[in-house]
């Protein structure tokens, strides 16, 4: 984790040259991140570097949810030619954490959470692409593409897209959102001395249905989320919002999607990009997943997964390919 070459001299540009460059995590994708530790202050400075990565979504996302009150990190400084941001440090106290270290806290940081989605919801979605039918189609093939071949299954390809044409229509209709797609508990920060919950990880927002996030929330791929948790939160979602049956038809359809998505994504980390902790995530997922096949909504998919994937072959697939 050196910082890029660059560095320095942007940092030293944007008037945060006296700034200590210290390494952080990284994520999924070959961006990085670093905290610049200056005297009497810190930032983040993100490496998104082209062609792989381009910050510029990134930054118009966080620009449309700070005029609108959102508490996104402000940006101090961005170089699109070298793909570096120095954005606002929301600090280290992320949700999945301090709910994990106190329960009693879990109600009360999630209904937060909830209603950042409430108010998100009262916005015309931002001018970006849609999240239609292709796109939910190209990303559920992802488990197909990925998922199937890794645990030697031959599956009926065309079935499945048939399957997911049968169910999406109906769970896209309606109001269309900004979409930030990764807003679980890894991604919302407590920010330090208020009860502000700070944004991140939406630079690949898309405008689609409201249900979707609210998926990424309580269908958490890296967190357990209880059972009767989600059924919480939802009927607090819904009771606030006036969302009806539909919503919720919605609600699994997406779950579904997201969830068989990431399986493939999680499977593709493993395969192609030789990080091999994520497979062990695939368990959490599939039980989200299940659950989700079971609301009537999802009954052509649920044959498809039940032709095709024996209860036996869904989990991580390092270990079902070696059993």
């Amino acid at each position: 984790m050196n910082p890029p070459e660059r560095a320095p001299h942007f940092l030293a540009e944007i008037g945060w040259g006296d700034g200590e460059i210290l390494p952080l995590a990284g994520d999924a994708s070959f961006r990085r991140y670093f905290r610049v530790q200056a005297p009497g202050r810190s930032a983040i400075l993100m490496d998104a570097p082209p062609p792989h990565e381009d910050p510029r979504p990134f930054i118009s996302i966080a620009r449309w949810l700070t005029d609108r009150g959102f508490a996104a990190p402000t940006i101090y400084g961005e170089d699109l030619d070298v793909g570096l941001v120095l954005i606002e440090d929301f600090g280290d106290a992320r949700l999945r954490e301090t709910a994990d270290a106190a329960p009693e806290s879990e109600l009360r940081l999630y209904e937060a959470a909830i209603d950042v989605l409430i108010r998100l919801r009262g916005h015309e979605a931002a001018d970006i692409d849609p999240y239609d039918a292709d796109t939910c189609q190209r990303e559920a093939a992802l488990l197909t593409e990925w998922y199937c071949p890794a645990i030697g299954v031959d599956a009926d390809v065309e079935g499945y897209r048939a399957a997911w044409d049968a169910v999406l229509a109906p769970a896209l209709e309606g109001q269309r959102v900004t979409v930030l797609r990764d807003y679980h508990a890894e991604n919302l920060m407590l920010i330090e001395g208020s009860e502000t919950l700070g944004l991140l990880d939406f630079q690949d927002a898309l405008a689609g249905h409201p249900a979707y996030d609210l998926v990424s929330l309580l269908q958490d791929a890296r967190r357990d989320v209880h059972p009767d948790l989600e059924a919480a939160m939802l009927d607090r979602y819904r009771r606030i919002t006036g969302a009806d049956q539909a919503f919720v038809d919605a609600y699994h359809v997406l779950g579904a999607q997201r969830n068989a998505k990431i399986i493939g994504i999680f499977t593709r980390l493993w395969q192609r990009d030789g990080k091999p902790r994520y497979p062990g995530l695939c368990p959490r997922v599939w039980g989200y997943l299940e659950r989700d096949l079971q609301h009537p909504a999802l009954a052509p998919v649920k044959a498809w997964f039940d032709a095709n994937i024996p209860a036996q072959l869904r989990g991580d697939p390092m270990v079902v390919v070696q059993a």
